[in-house]
């Protein structure tokens, strides 16, 4: 289907890919791994033409279909949300708003000497139209939008009045209503909570179509793909199985190589003494040649390339009082629209409580009530004594100083801190080199994300109240995290879409909205999310098995 061969792409003194090879078959569900900057956003846009090769084929067959999922989504106004997620089903969306515009011409007197032409235009759209199922489509599109989050309401209203987060689902609607026969995805579920990457995970497994994603979702990842696809220092190697398999294999690999590499090594280093103890023997001249010659010849093993991640040690925070947050009859609402009502919660030292709840059950409203960053319209939050509260969301990204570069920001926050301990936190979350020479301002929002978490954590509170800590996050800073706060000694309340974060941590589980999510009664389990799930038969509330 897609095939890339002795593919060489640099940028200035940046090598991608060399002599890099990779073929996508119909069907396939691969998912695409490697470090940040390996090359995975440039692979992408090989095959769909954005960017040319230095050298080598890319092959993409002409009557082949691709829809690209990508983080940076275009604008969006002037349509409503289904309009929008419509208009990027391929020929078909593009046939529905001729439809809506030869409707509205039709109804124009300013164009009556042109009827003639519109009615036989309208008579052939809708022909072509109806041919190729156009009218499922509308039902089709509210289907996939319902699947991704949205309720009626926000689905005929206005997509210029939406966050961009959303506009990221709108913009996945498209590609997904398009039915081309390749998805290209890059982290399709960064912006999802774990009711619509849980329906995403079943609607890529129903489909035809190829897919090449990428993705920070281990669990999605083990649930939609069959083969992964690892770029690494400008090589594409193939492993055949899902995420876990590929992180086996490549450690057998490793070990293999790391054996066979000693074992060269070793065996260099034998004839090197042999060489260097007979170098003046004239009768061992011959010899002594002879293997010189011989080594010259042999192909060098090289090391396993080793990813470094950093692990992450917590200093021991201050121990609280046995009540850390108190909540008593509060109620919260936007306009009409209830979150809580007389909801009751205490949070009590050691307690690791994650936050369930469909959209707008007030998931976050509850995490910002708890850290003071909004008022109850009734009802007392109080927290405890001896308390010191870490909080963190995507506004607490504003804390930063753009002005500063990474390193010069935890110097600002830790002046009598050693060198070494500020290298070995920024280390864990992934700055290290150059990089924590880079501006604020210039960082991306992944980048923000990590920078803010381990201010946070380099002089930890007893209490940390984290809204979607794992978003932007790779696969290897999340299990980095969730490592070391398995160690952590306060409390904790959190909300997550990583199903891993959630297993890992929770000892407490708040579902919000309840079974139905009309009710306002929050359900309150004493277990693990582990034990949450085969307690309800579903991963998260509105999703069953």
């Amino acid at each position: 289907m897609i095939s890339l061969s002795r593919i060489q792409k640099q940028y200035g003194k940046q090598i991608l890919f060399v002599d890099a090879a990779f073929q996508l078959n119909p069907g396939e569900k691969v998912g695409l791994v490697g470090p940040n900057g390996a090359g995975k956003t440039t692979l992408f846009r090989l095959i769909t033409g954005e960017e040319t090769a230095d050298e080598g084929d890319v092959s993409v067959p002409k009557k082949l279909t691709i829809g690209y999922f990508r983080q940076d989504v275009e604008e969006m106004s002037g349509r409503s949300v289904l309009d929008e997620a419509i208009a990027g089903s391929g020929r078909l969306g593009d046939l529905h708003h001729e439809l809506e515009a030869l409707q509205h011409d039709m109804g124009d007197p300013d164009k009556a000497d042109k009827m003639d032409k519109i009615l036989e235009r309208f008579g052939a759209v809708q022909e072509e139209y109806d041919h190729l199922g156009g009218y499922a489509l509308e039902a089709q599109a509210r289907e996939v939008l319902h699947g991704l989050g949205f309720d009626d309401a926000i689905v005929d209203g206005d997509v210029g009045a939406l966050s961009g987060g959303w506009k990221m689902r709108v913009a996945l609607a498209r590609v997904l209503l398009g039915k081309p026969d390749v998805l290209l995805m890059d982290e399709p579920t960064n912006h999802l909570d774990i009711e619509s990457i849980v329906w995403l995970e079943s609607f890529l497994k129903s489909i035809d179509a190829a897919l090449l994603m990428t993705s920070h979702d281990r669990d999605f990842m083990n649930r939609i793909v069959t083969k992964i696809a690892e770029i690494d220092s400008g090589e594409i190697t193939v492993y055949s199985g899902d995420y876990d398999f590929y992180e086996r294999e490549r450690a057998l690999r490793e070990a293999n190589q790391e054996a066979q590499f000693a074992r060269q090594q070793a065996m260099f280093a034998k004839e090197q003494r042999f060489i260097d103890r007979f170098a003046a023997h004239a009768a061992k001249a011959a010899q002594v040649q002879s293997r010189i010659k011989a080594l010259d010849k042999i192909e060098r093993v090289e090391p396993p390339k080793r990813r470094v991640v950093v692990s992450f040690a917590f200093k021991t925070p201050p121990r609280s009082g046995d009540e850390v947050a108190v909540l008593e009859g509060v109620s919260k609402s936007y306009g009409p629209r209830v979150v809580h009502k007389d909801f009751s919660l205490i949070v009590r030292r050691g307690e690791r409580h994650c936050v369930m709840g469909k959209n707008g059950a007030g998931k976050s409203t509850l995490l910002k009530m708890i850290a003071g960053a909004l008022e109850p319209d009734s009802g007392s939050v109080r927290l405890g004594a001896s308390l010191r509260l870490g909080y963190f969301a995507q506004q607490a990204l504003d804390i930063l100083s753009p002005d500063l570069t990474v390193w010069d920001q935890m110097v600002q926050d830790f002046p009598s801190d050693s060198v070494g301990s500020l290298r070995s936190v920024l280390g864990a979350f992934q700055f290290s080199g150059d990089d924590v020479e880079k501006k604020i301002r210039a960082l991306s929002g992944g980048e923000k994300s990590r920078l803010v978490m381990a201010r946070m954590l380099h002089n930890p509170p007893n209490f940390l109240v984290l809204d979607e800590p794992t978003n932007h996050l790779d696969l290897a800073t999340k299990e980095m995290l969730v490592e070391a706060l398995k160690d952590f000694e306060g409390t904790m309340i959190f909300v997550s879409h990583d199903r891993a974060f959630l297993r890992g941590l929770s000892n407490r589980v708040i579902e919000l909205g309840g079974e139905s999510g009309m009710e306002t009664e929050p359900h309150l389990y004493p277990g693990t999310y582990v034990e949450y799930v085969a307690r309800t038969g579903h991963e998260a509330p509105g999703v069953h098995n």
